[in-house]
């Protein structure tokens, strides 16, 4: 328990000293936007105001086209989604993707915790979706770490909950405008690389979208991407138990690679139908620069396209 608590207490400061500052401003999120919260009408300014924010009560009333502002939350809830799969069991380099996990949401709840805001989680983990409420303070925060560093190893199970049921309680139980993250591997039983196809988790992750601002942390170890020159090599199905010897030749290991990219690219084309940020965090890369990274650019773009002309 000693060991865990050390551990926690690093990742906090290498968050707070690596991340603070560069990823909120007076009540920004990790991801740059507008508030949630509706506030008053105004004029509409053709080129300026986005017609989905249209007020049509008060044009109809009016006769004269409106727009309703949307204001920052003073206290926010952010939930995150964490995978603890038996496919999240697995690393190759500096940490497991389940360490990934902790890390991933540890950065948004440190920051989000920073100014106030409540934290809550959901848990993946065999049969169940776990529910850890949302609180405010790093005494919860910490609890909540602790509940993902403590979980079990999950054993391969039959009829396990799903990354689609996980999003679906994600998207039902809370209803109030926020943040949502959502960490997996982001593999299904079947791998699906046609970037057509439509993935199991697609439409209730648009559903959350709908509602709420989302970014999906998609988790890679470099061995799931290519394989070694070894000869002949035992595989086991973390879902599932199922156990298979493969002889890996080059064409066998050209074969898997190729695959291995397609399912990455049709994940990646699916989340971008979505409408979700993407952020992707290996187990062989400094994941705290990744991170930073990828919010600098959410903020550049974000900027650009709030230019004047922009939309032109």
């Amino acid at each position: 328990m000693k060991a865990a608590e050390q551990a926690l207490r690093r990742l906090e400061l290498t968050i707070v000293r690596r991340l603070d500052g560069m990823l909120h401003g007076s009540h920004q999120g990790l991801l740059p936007g507008p508030g949630s919260e509706t506030g008053d009408s105004r004029v509409y300014v053709p080129g300026e105001d986005d017609v989905r924010r249209m007020d049509w009560a008060v044009t109809a009333r009016t006769t004269v086209p409106h727009v309703r502002d949307l204001i920052a939350d003073r206290e926010l809830e952010t939930w995150a989604l964490a995978d603890l799969s038996p496919s999240m069991d697995f690393g190759t380099a500096a940490m497991e993707k389940r360490d990934l996990v902790v890390a991933a949401i540890g950065a948004v709840g440190f920051l989000a915790g920073r100014i106030g805001d409540r934290f809550g989680a959901y848990v993946l983990h065999e049969r169940h979706v776990h529910r850890l409420p949302a609180r405010a303070g790093r005494p919860a925060l910490y609890g909540l770490l602790h509940s993902l560093t403590d979980a079990p190893r999950a054993a391969p199970v039959d009829d396990p909950a799903t990354l689609a049921e996980g999003i679906e309680v994600l998207a039902s139980a809370r209803r109030r405008r926020g943040m949502r993250v959502v960490v997996s591997d982001f593999l299904d039983q079947a791998p699906v690389t046609d970037p057509a196809a439509e993935r199991p988790w697609e439409r209730p992750m648009r559903r959350l979208a709908a509602r709420h601002q989302v970014l999906a942390v998609e988790l890679i170890d470099p061995r799931e991407l290519d394989l070694p020159e070894v000869g002949v090599m035992t595989f086991t199905d973390p879902e599932t138990g199922r156990t298979a010897e493969v002889h890996l030749t080059a064409k066998v290991r050209r074969a898997y690679a190729e695959a291995a990219a397609a399912q990455r690219r049709a994940t990646a084309v699916a989340l971008r139908r979505c409408g979700v940020a993407h952020l992707v965090l290996r187990t062989d890369r400094d994941w705290v620069f990744d991170v930073a990274q990828f919010v600098l650019r959410q903020r550049r773009m974000a900027h650009l396209a709030h230019r004047p002309g922009a939309g032109r």
